[in-house]
């Protein structure tokens, strides 16, 4: 999680928290400097549900955040399969974690697999 990664996402989102941006301000807070947004982090799901094969969709999403994450940290996200719902809908457990192997977010997510299209 990049300062350019952040500073694009403020962007996209015109989420300009000063938490985010501005370090003199977050040197401030209970953080002690920047943090990177949370939704941000929650979002990095999508690319370990991109390893599944088909299309996947995404229906629900609910991140528990368990720590901040720093600019230039490193982060790994994971998911699994838990439950068949039918219908090609599945629940899934999901993970961030950073560098030091430290849970960031978890949660549960609700997806649906669909073929490729030809």
């Amino acid at each position: 999680m990049t300062d350019d990664d952040v500073r694009r996402f403020a962007e996209a989102t015109s989420d300009t928290n000063a938490l985010h941006l501005n370090e003199e301000f977050a040197e401030r807070t209970r953080f002690g400097g920047r943090i990177v947004h949370g939704t941000l982090v929650s979002g990095l799901i999508s690319s370990a549900l991109a390893c599944f094969p088909g299309v996947t969709i995404y229906t629900l999403q609910t991140p528990e955040f368990e720590r901040p994450v720093g600019i230039d940290e490193t982060l790994t996200a994971s998911c699994e399969i838990v439950e068949s719902l039918g219908d090609d809908e599945y629940r899934l457990t999901t993970r961030i974690e950073n560098e030091a192997e430290k849970l960031v977010v978890h949660g549960t997510a609700t997806v649906v697999f669909d073929d490729l299209p030809e």
